[in-house]
């Protein structure tokens, strides 16, 4: 069952650019996000990852 959020609660919402490897799991995308984007994965946000044939997204909240 998919888990539903409150998006009224999000400060942000940031779209990752680009192909992500989607078999990263929680830590791995998480990890990613401080490497390159210097960005609180703890804050109230929501990041979406595109995988490579782009018909799939992976939600980081």
């Amino acid at each position: 069952m998919p888990m539903l959020i409150d998006a009224t609660a999000l400060k942000h919402i940031f779209i990752v650019c680009g192909k992500t490897d989607l078999r990263k799991g929680i830590d791995g995308l998480a990890a990613f996000v401080i490497e390159e984007y210097d960005l609180d994965v703890y804050d109230q946000a929501l990041f979406l990852f595109c995988g490579t044939k782009k018909d799939r997204f992976k939600a980081l909240y």
